[in-house]
């Protein structure tokens, strides 16, 4: 069932629909001045994956995370409540070793993650899928058509923490939901010795990739400040 976070009735709908459920996404856009709402997609992303597989074959990390923030964005762009807006479908995929890790869920699962992680750099690869949803015609604000996306990837080096301290990290359940079995903007902040790019791409969502989406629909990032 899809969750829809409404704007109180005598608010008018934000331009932005953000289609991800990621407190740590929805903060990147707080902090940046972006007003938005937030609309989260029931998109099924197994099945999601293994349709595309079946046409286009084994798929880069980098590929997965740019078709699932695609697939949210159209889910949630085909609802009326979308009408008027421009949405932005994210999903982040952990890449180590050229294999590409999702969230761990279990307790279990991010423990044995962080044995291969400690000491090791990976990339973490956030896909950005923008549908500009408006209403196209002759007026100042209408739509342009576009939809389209892109992929901000940044290397993260981690450090070695103890086994105590993984269990105790994993134990925290902080980790379960995050692609890769780590945020940076949290408890394993202290287990990242460094960062190689956008660091806002580890989170989730890189506010200058968005911004550079934005141009082909005819909108700057400063139609979005709040």
């Amino acid at each position: 069932m899809t969750e829809i976070a409404s704007a109180p009735d005598e608010s008018p709908l934000p331009l932005l629909i953000l289609a991800s459920q990621s407190p740590g996404r929805a903060r990147i856009l707080r902090d940046a001045g972006l007003a938005f709402e937030t609309i989260v997609s029931d998109v099924d992303e197994d099945a999601a994956l293994e349709s595309a597989r079946s046409r286009f074959g084994e798929l880069s990390p980098a590929d997965v995370a740019l078709l699932l923030a695609r697939a949210k964005a159209e889910a949630v762009a085909g609802l009326d409540a979308a009408d008027g807006a421009v949405v932005l479908g994210c999903d982040s995929v952990f890449e180590l070793h050229g294999i590409g890790y999702g969230k761990p869920y279990t307790e279990e699962e991010t423990r044995r993650r962080w044995v291969g992680l400690r000491g090791q750099t990976g990339v973490l690869h956030s896909g950005h899928w923008l549908i500009d949803n408006r209403a196209p015609g002759p007026e100042d604000d209408a739509g342009s058509g576009v939809t389209d996306g892109a992929v901000a990837s940044a290397a993260v080096t981690f450090g070695r923490p103890t086994d105590e301290e993984v269990a105790r990290y994993a134990a925290s359940g902080e980790p379960l939901h995050c692609a890769g079995a780590f945020t940076i903007d949290g408890r394993a902040s202290a287990f990242i010795e460094r960062v190689e790019g956008d660091p806002h791409a580890v989170v989730g969502l890189s506010v200058s990739t968005l911004r550079g989406l934005l141009e082909p629909m005819g909108l700057s990032i400063t139609d979005l400040w709040e």
